[in-house]
């Protein structure tokens, strides 16, 4: 064999290498790109489903303290920016509004049922929705998990040699995690002494 032909097909094996190698990366960053994007779509139904609870939730406890307005105005705010949120920075920030708004109501809930056992909060209704919101509030943990194993895999992938050189090519952009904000990591404080 020549030796003209042997350096022809080692060029051409080597190219062929790295045409695998870099196809493979492209896939699996997109492979991993949809999996993020599939979680994402997995904590905005739960989300959803938070989000409409509240208004049976609201009409519940409207009815067993009238004063409370400022309140139920808030978490119905939050509710409806939660709804309208369209990228992830503003699910973020209208779930960690919600979540502040979703703390406030249950503890004035609690300083409800103590100030006025008379008015039965107890009822099966409210039990049941009280239920179905902390049901609500494990999945989306479960979900905000799930997303940021999701997201922190991809984002360590368009990061490491060698796939970084193909996600820069290509345009893989780093996403956002799910976290908790700052005001949402303190307890709330109950006080029935007041």
């Amino acid at each position: 064999m020549k030796k003209g032909t042997i350096i022809l097909i080692a060029v051409g094996a080597v190219v062929l290498i790295l045409a695998v190698a870099v196809f493979g990366s492209y896939n699996n960053l997109v492979s991993l790109q949809e999996n993020v994007k599939n979680e994402e779509a997995d904590i905005s139904v739960m989300l959803q489903r938070r989000a409409d609870l509240i208004p049976n939730l609201v009409n519940t406890v409207k009815e067993a303290e009238k004063h409370e307005e400022n309140i139920f105005s808030a978490v119905l705010a939050a509710r409806e920016k939660l709804a309208n949120a369209s990228t992830t920075e503003e699910k973020l920030q209208a779930d960690a509004e919600l979540d502040a708004s979703l703390k406030q109501l249950q503890t004035s809930i609690l300083a409800i049922a103590e100030a006025y056992p008379e008015l039965e909060l107890s009822t099966e209704s409210f039990k049941g929705l009280m239920d179905e919101l902390a049901g609500s509030e494990n999945r989306i943990a479960v979900a905000r998990e799930n997303y940021n194993k999701a997201a922190t895999s991809y984002n360590k992938k368009t990061r490491t040699f060698p796939s970084v050189i193909i996600a820069r090519m290509f345009g893989f952009e780093q996403v956002t995690l799910f976290e908790t904000a700052a005001e949402n990591t303190t307890v709330p404080k109950v006080d029935f002494a007041g």
